[in-house]
């Protein structure tokens, strides 16, 4: 079968004419209506390009904002409050006279001691020089520096039995450069032996006045009870910290010995307020540990230290091995935290 030829100027219906057709079809001086149309077309383009350029940085912009309001201005801690940013303490040129802070928490193996032997060695770091009182008559903070407290002659008992045995006589230069009053089983005794004494409550203040202007910072390590002697390591006192196990029943506790504080304050030592709650083997991974650590924080909110002290298989070592684990394992978590606790405490409690 033959095909028609197709003759010049003639297209077939639906199909689009040659552009050099196109183009030579237009009037003189007129613009050819397929060069006009891709003009159009190209300007389309550019238009809805700028567009799409404009829309997306808008969108840019105000994911920009959402992201810097969301962006949280510090580091929240385990309270659930932003760290502060503390730096380290500055020198001091000269010593004394010092803050008296008791440790104190009725219940036992909440880590008063702990963190008494490694508080006062974090200070001892920032160049503070720490007197260290073993007023419990377990005598565990004597061990705790490496000081066998059955065989010491003289402690603190002493001092506060026998009015011709001064505070210097039973003091103890210890390797970790803290100064110590030991304690040991004798302590038990000074209970019952008080009770008859004029001014009981004021035996250990006595005891701690010559030594107060040679140091910066006295730490006490108080038995765990509300007995005589706690009283004497409050009336003695500045302020308290309550170390507090992340544990329900140290939690219930609190109370009653916020009312013990609160009735010396009244009637013994005007002066004594409490300093802070520290949170101690905390275990972050356990939602009681995480509720407890939340009560607290909304009970006595800025009064708990932001340190929050983790538990850590390095501190019973450092017990062992008789020093602060700041020494012990300086670049353990442990140590960090303790150091941490030191700027609070320096922040918060010592006159700067």
């Amino acid at each position: 079968m033959s095909t028609s030829p197709v003759e010049p100027g003639y297209h077939q219906p639906g199909l689009t004419p040659p552009i050099s057709e196109a183009v030579s079809e237009a009037a003189p001086g007129e613009a050819s209506p397929l060069l006009a149309t891709a003009a159009e077309t190209a300007a389309a383009s550019r238009g809805r390009a700028t567009q799409d350029t404009e829309d997306d940085a808008s969108r840019h912009a105000a994911s920009a904002s959402i992201a810097t309001k969301l962006r949280p201005v510090r580091e929240l801690g385990p309270t659930g409050r932003p760290r502060p940013k503390l730096r380290d303490p500055k020198p001091l040129t000269e010593h004394g006279p010092a803050v008296v802070l008791a440790l104190c928490n009725q219940k036992g193996g909440v880590g008063k001691t702990t963190t008494t032997i490694n508080l006062g060695a974090a200070l001892t770091e920032f160049g503070r020089r720490v007197l260290l009182v073993d007023f419990d008559p377990q005598g565990a903070l004597s061990v705790g520096l490496g000081v066998n407290p059955m065989e010491l002659e003289r402690t603190i008992y002493n001092s506060l039995m026998e009015r011709s045995v001064s505070a210097d006589d039973v003091l103890i230069k210890t390797s970790a450069g803290m100064d110590l009053l030991p304690s040991n089983i004798d302590l038990s005794a000074a209970e019952v032996q008080l009770v008859g004494e004029v001014a009981r409550e004021q035996t250990l203040q006595r005891i701690l006045a010559p030594l107060i202007n040679d140091y910066d910072v006295v730490l006490i390590d108080c038995q765990p009870s509300l007995g005589l002697l706690t009283i004497n390591a409050l009336t003695a006192a500045d302020g308290v910290i309550i170390p507090l196990e992340c544990e329900y029943f140290s939690l219930r506790g609190v109370a009653l010995l916020i009312q013990t504080i609160e009735k010396v304050s009244e009637r013994l030592n005007p002066q004594l307020q409490l300093e802070g709650i520290l949170a101690t083997m905390y275990d972050g991974r356990t939602l009681h540990g995480r509720e407890v650590l939340a009560r607290v924080v909304q009970a006595f909110g800025e009064k708990v230290f932001h340190t929050v002290i983790n538990r850590t298989v390095r501190f019973p070592e450092t017990t062992v091995a008789g020093e602060p684990i700041t020494s012990y394992a300086s670049s353990s978590a442990g140590a960090a935290a303790y150091r941490d606790l030191a700027r609070e405490v320096v922040a918060r409690c010592l006159a700067e």
